[in-house]
C-alpha cells in the first residue's frame, strides 16, 4: 500500500510543510483546491463577515476542484491544513466527504499561528467515516510530521 500527503494551504505555510513532508517520507502528493479560490480578505477572520466567517458559522460545503485518482490504493493519508475556528477548515471537511475512508489511518497535521490543536481529530472524524484511526498533531515542520507519522 501507500501514503498519501493532500493539504489545503491559504498561505503557504501548510503547503511548504506538506511538500516537504511528502518527500521526506516517498509519499505521493495532492493539493485541495476550492473551486473558488480565497483571497487575502475571504480569510480575513477578524473581519465577521469575511468569506471564511461565513463558511464556518454557516456549517457551507466549500466545492472542491478535482479528484485524488486511485484513492483506494492509499492506507495511510496525512491531511494537512491551517488550523481555523480550532479544526479543519470547510473546504478540507468537504473534501474528506468525497471519499471511502474504510481501513486507512489518517494522520491531520495543522499549522497554525497561534492556535492549538484542539479537537481536531474529534472533529474531522464524522468526515472521514470507516478510517482505522484518526489522530490530529500540530507541527511547525516536516520533520516534526515525518516522526510521528514515520
Amino acid at each position: 500500500m501507500a501514503t498519501l500527503v493532500v493539504y489545503f494551504s491559504a498561505e503557504g505555510t501548510t503547503a511548504k510543510v506538506a511538500k516537504d513532508l511528502a518527500v521526506s517520507i516517498g509519499a505521493d502528493l495532492y493539493e485541495i483546491k476550492p473551486e473558488k479560490p480565497y483571497s487575502a480578505a475571504d480569510i480575513k477572520w477578524t473581519n465577521p463577515l469575511s468569506r471564511c466567517n461565513r463558511e464556518k458559522f454557516g456549517k457551507k460545503d466549500v466545492p472542491v476542484s478535482g479528484k485524488v485518482q486511485g484513492f483506494e490504493k492509499y492506507d495511510t493519508v496525512a491531511v494537512g491544513f491551517p488550523i481555523w475556528y480550532g479544526c479543519a477548515p470547510n473546504v478540507v471537511n468537504t473534501f474528506c466527504k468525497g471519499y471511502n475512508w474504510s481501513g486507512k489511518k489518517v494522520y491531520a497535521f495543522a499549522t497554525s499561528g497561534g492556535s492549538g490543536i484542539g479537537k481536531t481529530a474529534e472533529k474531522l472524524q464524522p468526515y472521514v467515516k470507516g478510517a482505522v484511526s484518526v489522530d490530529a498533531k500540530l507541527v511547525h515542520s516536516a520533520g516534526e510530521a515525518a516522526s510521528w507519522i514515520g
